[in-house]
């Protein structure tokens, strides 16, 4: 891992990069490299001397050259938290491959300096995959051409890592090997991180959130021979261009990469920020539409400056993906897929919200006639339809041969992974392992501590480590299982043992984590030895003391548009200047080094601290004790056949807005918040403006959705109707398919569909074994099991060949549905009907879902990655 930094150590650059001398440049363009200095200079000015330290470096001009362009543009963390000397390694890297591998004379500097060299992917932990991966992969790929280069890489990766769901928080490449698995956003990190310590332009590109269906995707564009080729990472395909999403993607409204540093390049630009490039590559994956926005004030005078958030709903929210700002005229544009967004523009505390349809609009005017600060200009509710792009999905041709040994390859790579997945602790083996090492544990607790040590995959020597010598009385037993328990499963996969040793070590507040930062450096030791036992008593006298403290000593960075990457909190205190995000970590880290209770809270976003039994909010501009005034929300709803206790995240949401107009999104946890559970009896918020979403995902996509603005008032209640829309017309009869149609019982037997279901309505899955699509598919299923399991009816869940069946793990899918009936469509035939009879544009595409009945009607299909597909198949048969 990299070195750290001490603000002792450090210097400025420019005085080496002003020397003159005759090696060659690392940035050709005059032109370019003045802005450069000049965006470094404008750096060093707002974070000070404490910037980065040459003197000592044996460096060559292009290399001097190249460190200036990261620091003129990376994040705070990263120049806070990482030395100059673990930088000037990954430049010495980068160079290295540009060298050595066929192709680095080829690639433009445009793409090396943007797309190659830049460590971070991301927001991701930074580590030293670069040079590990080039050890790894150099005799791999030689005499490869580029294109093949791309594709044998993505096989080495599925060879280490395989999709699995986690928390937000973004693993670094070597974690994610580490522990074998990865969500999507880690597999593409993981990906890119491979490619470019290959020489090889990579980004990594993701639709924020999809327009068909919930949730979000990423993925890989990859460059060669001058061309931008895509692929999904981990799952490695016989060619270029291909990937499960190609159908979903044609659906798309955005998709987005953020270029590192100042870039111009072909594409368009969403935003620019002092660090990076924000570019839209719709384009690459669907039909395009440009829109025109004009926003006004009350009296239809143009707004110059207004925040414009292009909004996908998703989730039941209308989540901002994008944000634009007005020029002088109130003008901005969009270009984005043939479907519908919301669009809500804010400035000064006034807003105004409306829906855009690109597959028709060509221009919207936007009045900002809602004002925050007046209680009768914020209630009002509207009605949308919103209607996603068309799948029009354009799939590269793959012959049988390809698909054969392409096959052959993914159950050998498994085979490798499976070898090492075989080292890690199962439970019975975690059990066995802490027998006699461990102090005072009941049976219960021993099997808790097994628990931590089974979910730290890869890490489980750290875990093994830090329970064995810590767990030695039943005192401290019982202290080890507290601090493991504050952790996530990620956290288990990846901490390391300083983190440990220094939250074990502290006092009565034990964790060591607030959000979804990194934790790489120890604080609380630290943080105690530089305070005296004076100063520590008076904050916890009144942790107000401590608020001043960081305001009086800690800069705030005036750069509020790049990405708030969070320092470490010694990154924070050494440097002396923050972020917002990053400050608010700070003060927690701080307070509980000095064992005060203090919280990020999990659903307002708000810092706190604990005083006289009660959570007060930090307020760093006033710095006095804050409870904020609440009220109570009341949410009445009349139970219906389609849903019975609406979920928070499927069928609504409740956004705060801000004081400046924007939306702040209120995050109750996903899994258990229901209006039965949470807002039956009423639910306590702060007073102020909100924005209640409800809607309803349809079979097509389609949502209807409708939106609320009400105010909660100290001390009162505020009732409101929770409204779910539905469409009894939306269920209809979209193909058919023969229920006398065969297919191989597991024990070999060729039965028709009609011998095994019986008369009626029935559910079919063409199901693709460890694929992540279908992961999704069968995990959503499992949570509306009931559902299924009252609805009586069977579900016929067919593999793609032996094989496959072989390989499933029905544990990996705890409470599927008890009418399951598995099979195997031998031979592909039941795959080709329905293909031929929906006119699928991609009929190896996989899982496909339908329902069907006896009398060969369809009534619904879902084909590819389709988040909360038990949700509307459960939506469809309750219409039946």
């Amino acid at each position: 891992m990299p070195a750290m930094v001490s603000a002792s150590a450090n210097m400025a650059v420019e005085t080496a990069m002003a020397q003159e001398n005759t090696q060659q440049h690392f940035l050709t363009d005059a032109a370019y490299r003045q802005k450069v200095v000049e965006d470094f200079q404008k750096r060093k000015a707002i974070i000070g001397g404490n910037f980065c330290n040459v003197a000592k470096l044996s460096a060559t001009q292009a290399e001097l050259e190249a460190l200036q362009f990261l620091y003129a543009y990376m994040p705070l963390a990263d120049i806070t938290d990482h030395t100059v000397e673990y930088y000037l390694a990954n430049v010495r890297a980068s160079n290295k491959a540009r060298q050595q591998m066929a192709w680095g004379k080829n690639v433009p500097e445009l793409l090396f300096r943007h797309f190659v060299l830049p460590v971070r992917v991301n927001n991701e932990e930074l580590d030293d995959a670069r040079s590990v991966f080039y050890d790894e992969l150099k005799d791999r790929i030689a005499g490869l051409s580029m294109r093949d280069a791309i594709l044998e890489i993505n096989h080495w990766c599925h060879e280490k890592v395989t999709y699995q769901p986690s928390d937000p928080r973004t693993s670094s490449p070597l974690a994610t090997v580490r522990s074998a698995y990865g969500r999507c956003g880690e597999e593409s990190t993981l990906l890119v991180a491979a490619l470019r310590a290959m020489g090889i332009p990579a980004r990594q590109v993701y639709t924020p959130r999809w327009a068909h269906t919930d949730d979000n995707h990423a993925w890989v564009e990859a460059w060669a021979d001058g061309k931008w080729y895509f692929l999904g990472a981990c799952e490695p395909e016989p060619v270029l261009d291909l990937g499960w999403f190609n159908a979903p993607a044609s659906r798309a409204l955005l998709m987005h990469t953020r270029v590192f540093g100042y870039y111009d390049g072909p594409e368009e630009v969403f935003l620019r920020t002092p660090c990076n490039t924000e570019i839209n590559l719709i384009g690459n994956y669907g039909e395009t539409a440009n829109v025109d926005f004009t926003i006004v004030d009350e009296n239809g005078v143009p707004v110059s400056g207004a925040r414009v958030d292009f909004c996908i709903y998703n989730y039941a929210e209308y989540c901002p993906v994008v944000a634009k700002f007005t020029d002088a005229a109130g003008h901005t544009s969009l270009t984005a897929g043939k479907g519908d967004m919301m669009v809500w523009a804010s400035k000064d505390g006034k807003y105004g919200f409306a829906k855009v349809a690109f597959a028709t609009d060509k221009a919207l005017r936007i009045s900002l006639s809602h004002n925050v600060a007046v209680r009768e200009q914020s209630e009002s509710t509207d009605s949308f339809d919103i209607v996603p792009p068309p799948e029009k999905a354009n799939v590269p041709f793959v012959s049988p041969e390809q698909r054969a040994e392409n096959n052959l390859r993914f159950e050998y790579e498994d085979s490798l992974r499976h070898v090492y997945l075989a080292t890690f602790y199962t439970h019975e083996r975690a059990v066995n392992a802490l027998k006699g090492k461990v102090v005072g544990a009941s049976a219960e607790g021993l099997q808790r501590l097994a628990t931590f040590l089974e979910k730290s995959s890869g890490n489980h020597q750290v875990i093994l480590d830090f329970i064995t010598k810590n767990a030695v009385s039943a005192e401290k037993t019982q202290r080890v299982t507290d601090l493991l328990a504050t952790l996530s499963d990620k956290d288990l996969r990846d901490i390391r043992m300083a983190i440990l040793d220094d939250s074990y070590a502290a006092g009565t507040q034990l964790s060591p984590r607030v959000e979804n930062e990194m934790m790489t450096r120890t604080f609380k030791a630290e943080f105690r030895s530089m305070f005296s036992d004076k100063e520590r008593r008076k904050f916890q006298k009144n942790p107000l003391e401590l608020v001043k403290w960081i305001k009086k000593n800690i800069r705030m960075n005036p750069d509020k548009k790049s990405p708030m990457i969070a320092q470490t909190p010694m990154g924070a205190y050494d440097y002396k200047i923050t972020d917002r995000r990053s400050r608010n970590i700070l003060f927690v880290d701080m307070a509980r080094s000095f064992d005060i209770e203090a919280r990020v809270d999990p659903v307002t976003g708000k810092t706190q601290y604990k005083a006289e039994g009660k959570w007060a909010d930090v307020n760093f501009e006033k710095v006095v004790k804050q409870v904020a005034p609440q009220g109570t929300l009341m949410l009445r709803y009349e139970k219906n056949a389609i849903v019975d206790d609406p979920k928070y995240f499927s069928h609504f949401t409740i956004s705060r807005i801000n004081a400046n107009g924007t939306t702040s999104l209120l995050e109750y946890p996903e899994e258990g918040s229901t209006w039965g559970t949470t807002f039956k009896d009423g639910v306590s918020l702060d007073a102020g403006q909100y924005l209640l979403v409800t809607g309803m995902r349809l079979a097509s996509g389609a949502v209807k959705s409708e939106a609320r603005l009400f105010s909660v008032e100290e001390g009162k209640t505020t009732d409101l109707d929770l409204k779910i829309r539905t469409s009894p017309t939306d269920v209809s009869v979209i193909g058919s398919f023969n229920s006398e149609a065969k297919f191989q019982t597991l024990d070999g037997r060729e039965v028709t569909f009609l011998s095994q279901t019986g008369r009626g309505y029935f559910i079919t899955g063409l199901i693709g074994v460890g694929q992540e699509p279908t992961n999704h598919a069968l995990k959503d299923i499992a949570k509306v099991a009931a559902e299924f399991d009252k609805w009586g009816r069977p579900l016929v869940l067919l593999f793609e060949d032996e094989a496959a069946a072989k390989k499933f793990n029905a544990k990996e899918f705890p409470g599927l549905p008890k009418n399951i009936i598995f099979g195997i469509d031998a031979g592909g035939a039941v795959r080709q009907e329905i293909s031929e009879n929906m006119k699928l544009s991609n009929k190896s595409l996989s899982p496909i879902f339908f329902i069907s009945d006896t009398f060969n009607r369809v009534v619904f299909l879902k084909q590819g990655y389709t988040i909360s597909l038990g949700e509307q198949m459960e939506q469809v048969i309750r219409t039946l």
